[in-house]
């Protein structure tokens, strides 16, 4: 394991991704159309050329978690055999859930469906499509995207916690490529995580922004402008700074838990002040129709359904894209704080508790949402970070519900970035589990300086073209995540053979395994092979 004084190394991954870093923002602040235009139109021909790869993929990975769940080899550790979990299970729960989709929880929450009801993917809007909606909602924010997140966190915390490799993602590659992840193709990898990272977090920092503006304004009449917005990152980021000094067992699961308590309290008022029947009536229709057409809408392409075919691009498409091209950072923290848990354990709370909270949220925030527009139909035309306050308005309690709603912004604001500053202090330091204090500030500011750049550069527009490259990053990343996948499989499978995991493993014979050397461990694995392929007569 790394030393404190290699992790405050400034490695070549830090220096590299600061550089591609800030070259991409500087295309981005100078020639923001231009730049906006050429990403968005590769962009745009991925989603056309390559969306039934992407569609392919993502259903992949939650199968293949499915098997792990079921196969002898959840019964493995992410740790040594006796190992604890580090965290409490609620704290844990609440810790991915917060740094995975914090924000766009409550920045979507009434606006997508809303959107997919006015525009549907067939046919014309209106109240017809607002069961159509939900479905198209879960989808993009359930099991797909925490498949995804989870076969990442797995593929680290096996290599990082049962493996003793440093916390680097092309570490997980060892299994296929040898001593070459220590090399050049490792840097390279490595820079291609961060990149993915910092600029999928910086955009959700400036997204989050104008969210809270925009309930500023609508709440007490604060102008919505630049000025605003820097006072308002400035706010945010000596907060989660003076998080980050306190380090991931305090600062960041204190404000996980702040997070699950404020939107607890948010959907409760929402869930009885609001359509509550209409939201269990939606809940179960809903996750019923979602169930029921799950493979067909899954792989559905939109063949001969030009209306179909683009709104899969606009919407499935993307946010597969934007999924995937967040896996590097929520795959990097997921499996940080999960050291000591089953693999069993790990695939089957890491993808059906937020799916299952997802589809609780959105019926909430979304039956409501869509019930105000059909009434108020000028809802549907706001911006939308300005849509949730306008519904907040027509509801009891609204302006409370409005204040909730900002300091919930603000706070998973606060985690994602602390979140963020810690994943990328880790990559960039050699992979060390607890990279300097320095090193989170450095990246910290970066964030902050990023999204304020990005803000003041041209605003949404700005944000939606650096959107754009990070899901051009997406494209080269998953084949980094299918290896992963593979190397993983490889040193997983043959260590299931070796400790005989197929009804109870050897307890003894487990922690004297795991109690030798990464290249005892590999050599002993070879040798068993060796064996067992002479006795089969291989």
């Amino acid at each position: 394991m790394l030393t404190d004084n290699e992790g405050k190394r400034l490695t070549n991954v830090f220096k590299v991704s600061v550089v591609v870093v800030l070259l991409l923002v500087l295309i981005g602040v100078f020639f923001p159309e231009e730049f906006g235009n050429i990403a968005g139109k590769i962009a745009n021909a991925i989603s056309v050329n390559l969306g039934w790869y992407y569609m392919i993929i993502m259903t992949g990975f939650i199968f293949f978690c499915i098997f792990l769940s079921l196969s002898p080899i959840g019964k493995l550790k992410l740790g040594k055999p006796d190992e604890k979990p580090e965290f409490r299970t609620i704290s844990w729960l609440a810790m991915l859930f917060s740094a995975g989709m914090g924000i766009g929880l409550v920045f979507y929450g009434a606006s997508e469906p809303i959107s997919h009801m006015v525009n549907p993917s067939t046919g014309e809007g209106g109240k017809d499509q607002a069961l159509e909606a939900m479905r198209a909602t879960i989808m993009h924010w359930g099991i797909h995207a925490w498949a995804a997140y989870g076969v990442v966190a797995l593929a680290l915390a096996y290599a990082a916690f049962r493996k003793e490799e440093n916390g680097l993602i092309s570490k997980t590659l060892r299994p296929i490529f040898g001593d070459k992840v220590d090399g050049w193709l490792g840097t390279i990898i490595d820079v291609l995580a961060v990149f993915a990272t910092v600029v999928g977090v910086a955009v959700s920092l400036g997204v989050g922004t104008l969210q809270i503006n925009g309930g500023l304004t609508y709440l007490f009449g604060i102008p919505n402008g630049f000025s605003i917005q820097l006072i308002i990152i400035i706010v945010v980021t000596i907060l989660f700074l003076l998080s980050a000094y306190t380090g991931l067992s305090k600062g960041i699961q204190l404000l996980s838990n702040t997070n699950m308590v404020l939107a607890g309290i948010l959907f409760l008022i929402v869930l009885i002040v609001g359509p509550t029947l209409a939201i269990f009536t939606m809940m179960t229709t809903s996750t019923g129709v979602y169930l029921q057409e799950f493979m067909y809408q899954t792989l559905d392409s939109g063949f001969n359904n030009p209306q179909k075919s683009q709104w899969l691009q606009d919407w499935t498409i993307y946010y597969w894209g934007w999924w995937l091209s967040w896996t590097p950072f929520v795959g990097v923290f997921i499996a940080r704080v999960s050291r000591g848990r089953t693999i069993r354990e790990f695939v089957l709370a890491v993808m059906l508790v937020p799916t299952l909270i997802a589809i609780v949220w959105f019926s909430v925030f979304g039956t409501t949402g869509m019930n105000i527009a059909l009434q108020f139909p000028g809802i549907a035309e706001l911006a939308p970070e300005e849509q949730l306050f306008a519904i907040f308005d027509k509801l009891p309690l609204g302006t409370l519900l409005s204040v909730i709603a900002i300091f919930l912004v603000a706070v998973f604001f606060i985690t994602s970035a602390d979140s963020a500053t810690f994943v990328l202090g880790m990559q960039t330091s050699n992979g060390s589990l607890q990279p300097s204090t320095i090193m989170k500030v450095i990246w910290g500011i970066s964030l902050s300086a990023i999204a304020v750049v990005l803000l003041l550069a041209g605003g949404e527009e700005a944000l939606s073209a650096i959107q754009s490259a990070a899901i051009i990053v997406a494209l080269p990343f998953s084949v980094v995540i299918i290896l992963m996948v593979i190397a993983f499989f490889k040193d997983a499978n043959n260590e299931r053979k070796y400790l005989g995991l197929t009804i109870r493993p050897d307890e003894k014979q487990m922690k004297e395994y795991l109690s030798r050397t990464p290249q005892e461990h590999s050599q002993d694995i070879l040798d068993y092979i060796d064996e067992t392929s002479d006795q089969k007569g291989i």
